[in-house]
């Protein structure tokens, strides 16, 4: 990660209310960094604000099951917006940020399932801040424009070498079971598309971090 992070850290830490409850999210293409980002703010939010008070939430656990995907024909394109349960996660963001029950359970995505798995996140009332990240969370679209709205702030993981990002994401396919000529098909046909409706997003954001 090239931005410093004691002043990431600083800014997360002023958007806590008094009394209450932040979302921040994090947004970027696929193999952008956002989970690096996010591993490097937790562990230092957590050393500020103690464990239990703040939370992540990735959007990926919203994904649509493979089951779904085959009846709506979208299998071959897993990942796009239209392959994600939108407004469930728009109503996840919501009773996160009421904060009136004692926890919320969010799904998680489990990669070597390739599946979402629910009621595997908790996030107790005592969070204070709660880090969501996603590749959509900004996009200029119906329901997105509404998770958009429940953020305080959001902000834009931007690759300094794209070529980097891609074998990063070749690396990926191949890890959880594509053949390297599958990975690369994939990609072009599947991950190229979502990348550009991503960056698209950029000026949207707070803030645009830069990762390496």
């Amino acid at each position: 990660m090239t931005a410093p992070l004691d002043g990431l850290v600083a800014r997360a830490l002023a958007l806590v209310p008094a009394d209450g409850r932040a979302v921040l999210g994090l947004v970027g293409s696929p193999a952008a960094g956002k989970s690096t980002l996010v591993t490097a703010l937790l562990a230092a939010l957590r050393a500020e604000l103690g464990a239990d008070a703040v939370a992540h939430v990735p959007m990926d656990g919203f994904h649509l099951a493979d089951v779904e995907l085959a009846r709506l024909g979208r299998s071959g394109r897993k990942g796009a917006p239209d392959t994600f349960d939108a407004g469930g996660y728009l109503a996840l963001l919501r009773r996160i940020r009421a904060r009136t029950e004692d926890v919320v359970y969010a799904p998680q995505f489990e990669r070597d399932l390739e599946q979402p798995v629910a009621g595997a996140i908790p996030v107790p009332r005592a969070a204070r801040l709660v880090l969501t990240e996603g590749n959509y969370l900004l996009l200029d679209a119906p329901i997105w424009r509404e998770v958009a709205a429940e953020l305080d702030e959001a902000w834009f993981c931007a690759v300094d070498d794209d070529a980097v990002r891609r074998q990063r994401l070749l690396a990926r396919h191949v890890e959880f079971g594509k053949s390297p000529e599958g990975a690369a098909a994939w990609v072009a046909a599947v991950d190229d598309p979502n990348t550009a409706l991503v960056e698209a997003s950029r000026g949207r954001a707070d803030l645009v971090v830069s990762v390496s």
